[in-house]
């Protein structure tokens, strides 16, 4: 009999994982415990951007013409529990308010609500992203409070998403990691991946806590790369060196690799700032804190980038204070392709100047909406033209492609001063030299 599934949490990761799942032929249940995003999902609709998710889902979630019907969602766990064989826990582990450590309320809440409708044999599949030792824990949660007992087995599955990528990264893995606790456990997640398995994706069998340890550790050491190139960014600046020109040639050495090499403004996200604070709290608790103690740099050299930024402004336009001067800042969400604006550096940057007085006016193609919820106080733009519209300065802060193939002598029209700052080294600067502008970018010179 074909294996049914649910899905637990429908936002950024179950969301996708409950359409993709469907993709791959199985019956899925996604529950959340917001109505109003339960009703939008089942209209096929998605509370955020992904591209290629509005239309996975179309092709799945029942009652929409023309779809499998294989995707339905629900709010209630008694549902949950009598419908499937295996439910992922896909739910936020959002920083603590005030602390580095992790927030587990959301997973404590999802094991404690599921487990007792878990009346038969199941596996439960956590994807969320926890402090290592929570498996064990959890698991022990489920053995006391489900009827069926020792029938429902726990295995740690952890997410490898990249916004903007989400659809292809969870249909076509570059690794499946599965910490389980048996053969049967480990039997089931083959079953559910069967289609990925045979195209190929590595299949890494682990216990709970190097399952646990994988994401928190890819994390870190990507901040670390990015960290990496952003302190040789400020060496380069000092030394009148070119920070692109370094990356180039460090990137052709396959020990080293050209991806995420690109000096700028630095990482932001609801994942790499905290995931690699939250390493750093368990670490301490675990008593292996030394171990870990370079994180506080890595991150210490992220946040520096930002205040970095607000000082090339100030540079650019005379060195004196912002008050009256027009700023135009080019993206608002975290990276492209996303609608995610959460510790987004660009935001950052734009309140920051915001604060010192300067008029700001933020443009980005899909994070409107979001940012003036978080930053209601800063000016905002229906398109480029509209928020370089008489500026002193543009800063760039968002590689979007529609960024990247402005025309910069189009632009020069409706600035006051043709200045441009490069937050994320993605411009031609000959391009914008060419056409008149004063191009300045982090780890480059200035001409």
């Amino acid at each position: 009999m074909a294996l049914k599934i649910t899905v637990i949490g429908t936002g950024y990761l179950g969301a996708t994982h409950a359409a993709a799942m469907a993709e791959l032929g199985f019956e899925v249940l996604g529950l959340d415990v917001v109505p109003e995003k339960i009703e939008l999902l089942s209209q096929g609709r998605v509370p955020m951007y992904e591209p290629g998710l509005e239309e996975l889902l179309g092709r799945h979630v029942a009652g929409i013409e023309g779809s499998s019907g294989r995707l339905r969602f629900t709010t209630s766990w008694e549902e949950v529990g009598a419908f499937g064989d295996v439910h992922f826990v896909c739910v936020n582990t959002p920083q603590k308010h005030g602390e580095y450590a992790c927030d587990m309320s959301y997973v404590d809440s999802a094991f404690a609500s599921l487990a007792p409708h878990l009346t038969r044999p199941a596996l439960v599949v956590g994807k969320s992203t926890v402090p290592v030792g929570s498996a064990d824990r959890l698991a022990s949660v489920l053995t006391e409070l489900a009827p069926a007992g020792d029938a429902v087995e726990l295995a740690w599955n952890p997410e490898f998403l990249r916004e903007g990528f989400a659809v292809h990264d969870t249909l076509h893995p570059d690794r499946i990691v599965a910490g389980v606790p048996s053969e049967r456990a480990e039997k089931l997640l083959r079953e559910v991946y069967a289609t990925p398995l045979a195209e190929g994706s590595p299949f890494v069998v682990t216990d709970y806590p190097t399952a646990e340890l994988v994401k928190t550790s890819a994390n870190s050491f990507l901040a670390t790369k990015i960290s990496f190139i952003n302190a040789m960014a400020e060496v380069c600046e000092a030394a009148d060196g070119d920070v692109v020109k370094l990356a180039e040639a460090i990137g052709y050495d396959e020990r080293i690799g050209r991806k995420f090499l690109r000096a700028g403004i630095g990482f932001g996200g609801g994942c790499l700032p905290k995931d690699i604070r939250a390493f750093m709290a368990r670490a301490g608790e675990l008593g292996a804190d030394q171990a870990l103690t370079f994180l506080r740099e890595v991150d210490s050299i992220n946040m520096r980038r930002r205040g970095h930024m607000v000082e090339l402004a100030r540079e650019a336009l005379g060195g004196g204070p912002f008050l009256g001067k027009r700023v135009a800042v080019l993206g608002a969400t975290f990276k492209p392709d996303s609608d995610d604006v959460r510790d987004s550096p660009a935001l950052n940057v734009a309140g920051q100047i915001h604060l010192q007085g300067g008029q700001v006016t933020v443009y980005d193609p899909k994070g409107m909406d979001n940012a003036r919820r978080l930053f209601p106080t800063l000016g905002y733009a229906d398109s480029v033209a509209e928020a370089v519209r008489g500026a002193d300065v543009v800063l760039h802060l968002t590689e979007w492609r529609e960024f990247r193939e402005l025309d910069p002598a189009a632009l020069a029209a409706e600035v006051s001063v043709p200045t441009i700052l490069d937050g994320r080294n993605a411009l031609d600067p000959v391009r914008w030299r060419e056409a008149g502008w004063t191009y300045r970018a982090m780890g480059r010179p200035a001409a």
